[in-house]
């Protein structure tokens, strides 16, 4: 490991109160020009002024006090790029009190998806045309313009842009001013509306083409989604969403939104999925944009999760945002978790709280249990950092945590926390301690004792359960140890809790029946009224973010209620994946859960099917690399084979989203696995998709494609990269440009790869159409190869993003040998990559796990998998 570097943050000596900024973009030449007027306060005495600043060229700087009539200062300019800062430096002190900074500058507008970028979209005619956005957060202000760019120093905004007069041009807030330029009257000068205080990074500004439908929410706030010319139609969905979720917030906090107006835009090259800027929130065209016609109810439902997420930002994160990076994680795994509890209120249809726990707690746990791992607040100091920790702890472990609170101290009690906390910090900035403690006082409970166990370590327990049965009672032996993926003991007494745990019995399956603290190492509870045959489930509706052992006998009791479906589905989901993840780390044998696999015959519930497709993929990378492989797929093609029937290929009229997503899911198993009457029916539909005869409704094209791919040929190939050349639907182009890696043979897939660099390609999609040809023992290789060869290009691509741990994911986490362990470590020993230096360390441990498991489990498996 490099050593870290050392990071001070910027002097406290002067701070800013207002920046007036001019900016003007030359779209043709990629460059702008900027001018700023900085009112600042000087608290003690300096001769000089630390700003954070990068890639930016200064011309000139002075200083002029508030007292000082007419007399400028002026600065001696001097860059320190590796702490991406500027020192102006004056040739007398400036005393304490108020005065005015003023600083002219010009600036590239960059292909790095990050400052003030360039983004590259086609007209309706097809013109290759570009458009200049921002994207700020965590530290990019400073490519934009010479500022304090940390979260903590907030300031209000008077923004003014020149641009093309045939440009729309946006910022945070309304238009207060449009006029001609006086010296050049094809340019246009737009000056908005003053900003309330705000972090530098949530400051925006657009410029580019643009068409917008618009409506009022139901508290008169003016909401607009812009979308590429000539796609109106394509903002409707997610204005819908808009209108309904701002007032539901607004209740919820009991704090109007506050600003006149909120724009949500499509950008054509973004990095992230969105970013909540204030008032005007930026978004992948895929994150916002719904055709109609042809979006699938996934896509749906990712819109109406990502536009409820960043809007939930607009109160936590932008109104009171946290004091350093250190607490990131409080604004997303915040918006992560309320973003479900906006979706459920406009659509319960999506029944998406079961799907929380399989994409966001799923996701925690399975991160979670490496050694590799990191606590959810952890101390952050040089921006390299700050990208590394845009993961799956800080966004889903934290929005886990968040969850289980919001369970322990109950939803009135949550509100009025809430409510207190954004009201006693409004404008301002807060840590993670301050959030605890308004919930404390609104419930009553020892939030801040409960919750310090959750964030200030990593991991999460395993609670062992035995039992044994007292008249009419059970009465539970509780204990806990921390869960290590690998099965391998923590040192009694390093780790320990506080968990919320809840039990339910099989006479009220979805009403906790005990709730209590386990705030030791082990205790006992009485469960009342429980005769000796039914079962009792610890973790009721899997809240609590902890994983749980059961005795053999006690796991037999589910097995029944497992096939009835009397287990409620999220009970259901919550303990296949114990059982996965415990046969994982080696605590109990894969074949017995593959055993109570096969209780899930009957199952129809689509988010169950999609936790448990995941773990039985991850035994069918692991299965690849032996001779038993056709054996997994036989076993698989009988497990979804009754639920694939049940639904048919075509929609029925009454059915709602889920059933569209269960029929995508069972297809896709079948189709990859070669499952003939599956192969047949894909093709005929694909010749009449391809030829114009009958096009593929949307919700069969993901399983329809993949499935002529796995199965396909050149001929296939080529009629794919026809339809990619022709979709007109960045969800479409993503659609197809993931799965066209799928194909056999391995000259196609090299393909692939090289097409992934191509500038047919956005950046932004790349790492995903390298990680689409990694399905086979043959793909991981040859993109393996791939990855290495290209890596000074890839990561210059991406260096310093969070793209860049997606790239090492991709390519290394599925191996399964312990050579390969190696030859992956001594990469990245001469190959340096320091925004994916902990996704590195989490790859190598994941290779290391699937050896062990090889090792351990795949004779008995094979042998079980042959005798069915």
């Amino acid at each position: 490991m490099p050593e870290k570097k050392e990071f001070k943050r910027l002097p406290t000596d002067v701070k800013p109160e207002n920046y007036t900024l001019r900016l003007q973009p030359d779209l043709d030449k990629f460059t702008f020009k900027g001018q700023e007027t900085i009112d600042v306060k000087v608290l003690s005495s300096t001769t000089s002024i630390t700003l954070n600043s990068e890639e930016i060229e200064i011309q000139s700087a002075c200083y002029k006090a508030a007292d000082a009539g007419d007399q400028n200062l002026k600065a001696e300019v001097k860059f320190e790029p590796e702490n991406a800062s500027v020192v102006l430096s004056f040739p007398s002190a400036l005393q304490p009190g108020s005065g005015q900074l003023c600083i002219d500058f010009t600036g590239e507008l960059n292909d790095k998806m990050k400052g003030f970028y360039r983004s590259k979209y086609s007209s309706p005619s097809g013109e290759e045309k570009y458009g200049a956005v921002t994207q700020f957060e965590a530290t990019d202000a400073r490519r934009a313009f010479p500022c304090w760019d940390e979260p903590a120093v907030k300031a209000t905004f008077d923004v003014t842009l020149v641009v093309p007069k045939n440009r729309v041009a946006l910022s945070n807030m309304p238009v207060k001013s449009e006029n001609d330029l006086p010296e050049d009257s094809t340019w246009k000068v737009v000056t908005y509306e003053r900003t309330p205080i705000m972090s530098t990074y949530l400051l925006a500004f657009v410029v580019g083409e643009y068409d917008y439908v618009e409506d009022k929410d139901s508290d008169g706030v003016l909401v607009r989604v812009y979308t590429p010319v000539g796609k109106k139609e394509q903002g409707q969905f997610a204005l819908e969403v808009a209108v309904k979720t701002l007032p539901f917030y607004n209740k919820y906090f009991q704090i109007a939104y506050p600003l006149p107006k909120i724009d949500l835009i499509a950008i054509a090259d973004f990095a992230a999925g969105a970013m909540e800027n204030w008032g005007l929130v930026t978004y992948r065209e895929t994150a916002l944009l719904i055709d109609p016609k042809n979006s699938s109810s996934k896509s749906k439902q990712w819109v109406a999760l990502v536009v409820g997420h960043e809007l939930a930002h607009q109160w936590f994160g932008n109104l009171v945002t946290m004091e350093w990076w250190t607490h990131l994680w409080l604004n997303e795994g915040f918006a992560s978790w309320i973003e479900y509890l906006c979706v459920d209120y406009c659509f319960p249809e999506f029944d998406i709280w079961t799907q929380f726990v399989n994409s966001d707690l799923g996701r925690a746990l399975e991160m979670d249990a490496l050694h590799n791992s990191h606590a959810i607040e952890i101390p952050v100091g040089h921006p390299d950092e700050v990208d590394e920790i845009f993961d799956a702890i800080s966004y889903s472990k934290g929005a886990s945590v968040i969850r289980m609170l919001h369970d322990y101290v109950g939803d009135e009690s949550f509100k009025k926390g809430m409510n207190q906390y954004l009201t006693k910090f409004k404008y301002k900035n807060a840590v993670t301690e301050d959030l605890w403690e308004s919930l404390g006082k609104a419930s009553g409970k020892p939030v801040l004792d409960v919750m310090t166990t959750w964030t200030k370590q990593m991991g999460y327990p395993v609670v062992k359960v035995s039992e044994k049965q007292e008249g009419s009672n059970r009465v539970l032996t509780l204990t806990q140890e921390k869960f290590c993926a690998d099965g391998v003991q923590e040192k009694e007494g390093s780790f320990s809790w506080m968990v919320p745990v809840s039990i339910s019995t099989a006479s009220d399956p979805k009403k906790a029946a005990v709730v209590t603290l386990l705030d030791k190492t082990s205790m006992d509870v009485t469960v009342p009224n429980v005769s000796p045959d039914q079962w009792v489930k610890v973790n009721c509706e899997s809240v609590g973010v902890y994983r749980v052992q059961y005795s053999s006998e006690t796991l037999d009791r589910f097995i029944p209620a497992i096939k009835n479906k009397t287990l409620p589905p999220r009970d259901r989901l919550g303990l296949q994946n114990d059982l996965f993840a415990l046969a994982r780390a080696g605590m109990i044998s894969t074949v017995d859960v593959l055993k109570v696999v096969g209780a899930f015959v009957n199952e129809d519930d689509y988010t169950v099917w999609s936790d448990l497709t995941g773990n039985l993929g991850q035994i069918s990378i692991l299965l690849q690399n032996t001779d038993g492989f056709e054996d997994f797929k036989t076993f698989s093609k009988k497990l979804y084979k009754p639920v694939a029937q049940s639904l048919g290929w075509d929609a029925k009229e009454s059915e709602g989203p889920l059933a569209a997503m269960l029929r995508e899911l069972a297809l896709t198993r079948l189709g990859k696995y070669g499952d003939e009457e599956t192969v047949t029916e894909a093709r005929k539909r694909f010749e009449n998709h391809v030829s114009g005869k009958v096009p593929l409704p949307a919700d069969l094209k993901g399983p329809v494609y993949l499935t002529v791919m796995v199965n396909g040929d050149e001929t296939t190939f080529n009629q794919m990269m026809k339809l990619y050349d022709e979709a007109d639907m960045q969800e479409e182009k993503v659609r197809i440009s993931r799965c066209i890696g799928s194909i056999k043979s391995d000259e196609l897939k090299k393909k692939v790869l090289d097409f992934a660099m191509s500038d047919k390609v956005r950046s932004q999609d790349t790492v995903f159409v390298i990680g689409g040809v990694t399905g086979t023992v043959q793909g991981r290789e040859l993109c393996w190869q791939f990855v290495q060869d290209k890596w000074t290009e890839l990561h210059e691509r991406y260096k310093g993003g969070f793209l860049l741990s997606r790239l090492v994911e991709v390519s290394t986490d599925n191996f399964v040998t312990e050579a390969r362990a190696k030859e992956v470590e001594k990469f990245f020993e001469t190959h340096s990559a320091p925004a994916a230096e902990r996704k590195i360390q989490q790859s190598v441990e994941n290779i290391r796990l699937n050896a062990k498991w090889m090792e351990r489990e795949s004779t008995s498996v094979l042998k079980f998998l042959r005798s069915q």
